[in-house]
């Protein structure tokens, strides 16, 4: 299975240089594509020649190796006809237009809710059904015909999963759009920090995103009144520190397996020792 992860990590260390190489979301969207096909279709070789040594095998990779892949096919197949269809007009009707999609975007996880939600809580029991070839139930309701055309690499919900993170994946970038053009390009500074701030986070980014996202949850600045965008450009400035795609980042740290709250109980941890040690 190893040959798997490293064609995943190549694949993600590829579209890591071109999203930096490359400004114009367009042409990102096409070589994208490209890159990603190739690599799809090097891994499908690959399976079709070599059985796999078990099922369970069998099961990881169509769980977890081929929708890391075939999702990035989706995400830029879907950007490109999104982003250039995206209207040419004022800010407002770009923001209508994107939000549109959004909505749309949404429609597909509440229409394959029951299967989203055995997904995300790590569920293994149907995995057998959903997970291994030749295993197709019509009453399990897969996505698409995919595990009837090619049958050697294709199960019935592998396709289904690669959506979900595709979707995830454009509505964070939908949801980034917005942000930009609601600002109307303006610079963004807040009033309370025109003195530059002397604190630096010398944490990395993750910690401080899944920071920024319990005390969102929590809902304890403004009476849970502020959004994630008002928290984070708040930590920037207070931290000097610039964050990035930070709605990116908390996709990765929902997407986690183990310890999805890594930092908060590394914060509890500290405080419970910090305690003790003040009672000695």
């Amino acid at each position: 299975m190893k040959k798997y992860e490293e064609k995943v990590k190549e694949l993600e260390n590829k579209l890591e240089i071109l999203e930096s190489e490359i400004e114009d979301i367009l042409q990102v969207a096409e070589k994208g594509i490209k890159i990603t096909k190739k690599i799809l279709i090097e891994i499908r070789n690959t399976v079709v020649k070599k059985e796999f040594k078990s099922k369970l095998n069998e099961i990881k990779f169509f769980k977890v190796y081929k929708p890391q892949v075939y999702s990035k096919v989706i995400y830029y197949v879907t950007l490109f006809n999104i982003e250039s269809k995206r209207p040419r007009s004022s800010n407002k009707s770009k923001v209508k237009y994107l939000n549109n999609h959004i909505d749309k975007l949404q429609v597909y996880f509440n229409e394959n809710l029951e299967f989203y939600q055995y997904y995300r809580r790590g569920a293994t029991f149907l995995d057998e059904q959903y997970f291994l070839r030749g295993k197709a139930n019509l009453r399990l309701y897969p996505d698409t015909f995919h595990f009837l055309t090619d049958e050697q690499f294709s199960t019935s919900h592998d396709s289904i999963i690669a959506t979900i993170l595709a979707f995830d994946m454009l509505i964070i970038h939908l949801k980034k759009e917005v942000d930009k053009l609601e600002d109307n390009g303006m610079e963004t500074n807040l009033d309370v920090f025109q003195v530059q701030s002397k604190l630096f986070w010398t944490g990395n980014k993750t910690e401080l995103v899944e920071l920024i996202y319990a005390l969102h949850s929590a809902g304890k600045i403004n009476s849970g009144t502020a959004d994630i965008k008002e928290l984070a450009m708040a930590c920037e400035e207070m931290f000097n520190i610039n964050l990035g795609d930070y709605y990116r980042t908390f996709l990765e740290i929902r997407s986690r397996k183990i310890n999805q709250t890594k930092f908060i109980d590394k914060l509890k941890e500290s405080l419970i020792t910090k305690m003790l040690e003040s009672d000695e």
